[in-house]
């Protein structure tokens, strides 16, 4: 029996895990086994994090998983050693290996300013979300300093998203008399989004008084607030970070070239370079989408990704051909809270929709496009092969 092993429960582990099967499905091989290895039993839905609802951003990965044979393991992954073809697990646990896909996501950077850890939230992780959530519900009946002020750092597309949701979230707590903050230390926000792009998310920032703050850092933060490196103190009871992604910190024990932001480099087949038997997918891997592009940390990309390289590793346990991984259409859709959205579409973000219509698209993005079906094994492998659309319609 051979093995093929999936590291990670987010999009591309899940994709990746799902297209393997589709393949071993269409070549009915039973002599593989597909294993898939994540720290917790759910897929969270990561892009809907900032939302201020999260009953249903979590997806059992046994609904998934298991109607099409794929074994599951709760645990932690704490190295790669590609040249024995073995993991090592928490508890000094090994597991070997034919082919493995390493799928094990990114986190959020979190630089060695004062305070940051102990009293900054964010909405990278779910337990993050949920964290800030209960806290955000206890701001009417504590009264803090600041505690209908919020600071964002970060000025990207999570940054923007968390911080314009704040300006419904803070009302229906019953916090009116809100000052949101937006901290970013470039000269602009999005400095890669485009005039078209940015254009819009000023316009909406401007309309829900949203404050920026830019080329301007932190220096510190405090349970009451931050300090700014201009001087400027800020009184606030609720300080979110999200300024910025590194590929899972697991790329280190491989010995292969790796970006600025840790990324594995990956060839058309999505195999990491100078190693034969090692996939990656997602945001652990600097993938090519076209002659001049690579993708971004997004689920748009992990999505296809983790379908390629499981189809690859599976196809190349059975000596079958690979598929090359592209994907020349890039759209954008950034929710601005009760301001709508903004859609575009290309490498230059050219825009298509804003408010109310964009809203729409984002709505149907978040809550039904990027969910992978449950429970029915004919659904799943449907959308599971390599050139399928991941788009479900119901």
């Amino acid at each position: 029996m051979k093995r093929l092993v999936i590291v990670g429960g987010g999009f591309a582990g899940v994709w990746s895990a799902i297209g393997a099967a589709w393949k071993l499905h269409e070549k009915r091989a039973d002599h593989i086994e597909i294993v898939l290895i994540s720290p917790h039993p759910d897929l969270h839905i990561r892009p809907r994090l900032y939302e201020q609802d999260l009953n249903d951003v979590c997806v059992p990965l046994d609904s998934v998983l298991q109607p099409v044979g794929i074994q599951r393991i709760q645990g932690m992954v704490r190295s790669v050693h590609p040249v024995e073809k073995q993991i090592v697990l928490d508890g000094e646990r090994t597991m070997s290996y034919d082919r493995l896909v390493l799928a094990a996501g990114s986190r959020l950077h979190r630089p060695d300013i004062p305070g940051l850890d102990e009293w900054a939230f964010d909405v990278d992780t779910y337990e993050g979300a949920v964290k800030l959530d209960r806290h955000l519900r206890r701001l009417p009946h504590h009264p803090l300093p600041g505690r209908e002020v919020v600071v964002v750092v970060g000025g990207g597309f999570t940054g923007v998203e968390i911080a314009t949701e704040m300006v419904d979230r803070l009302q229906k707590i019953g916090l009116n008399d809100r000052r949101i903050v937006l901290v970013e230390k470039g000269a602009v926000l999005g400095a890669d989004w485009g005039p078209h792009l940015r254009s819009v998310v000023e316009k909406a920032l401007d309309d829900l008084e949203i404050e920026t703050r830019l080329s301007t850092s932190i220096r510190s933060v405090t349970r009451t607030g931050v300090e700014l490196d201009t001087g400027e103190r800020i009184t606030a009871a609720t300080v979110i970070w999200a300024a910025g992604m590194r590929a899972n910190p697991l790329t280190r024990t491989i010995p292969a070239k790796k970006d600025e932001l840790g990324r594995l480099s990956v060839d058309e087949y999505l195999r990491v370079n100078g190693h034969p038997h090692l996939f990656a997918a997602g945001d652990i891997a600097k993938a090519k989408t076209d002659e001049t592009h690579h993708a971004l940390m997004s689920c748009q990309h992990a999505i296809p990704q983790g379908k390629i390289a499981g189809h690859n590793a599976a196809a190349d346990l059975l000596d079958e051909p690979l598929k090359p991984y592209r994907q020349e259409r890039y759209v954008t859709c950034l929710d601005l809270g009760p301001w709508g959205a903004v859609y575009t579409e290309g490498w230059d973000r050219a825009v298509k929709a804003t408010k109310k219509e964009a809203k729409k698209i984002k709505q149907t993005i978040n809550r039904v496009w990027i969910y992978p079906p449950v429970g029915n094994t004919a659904d799943i492998l449907a959308v599971a092969a390599p050139d399928a659309s991941h788009r479900r319609n119901n």
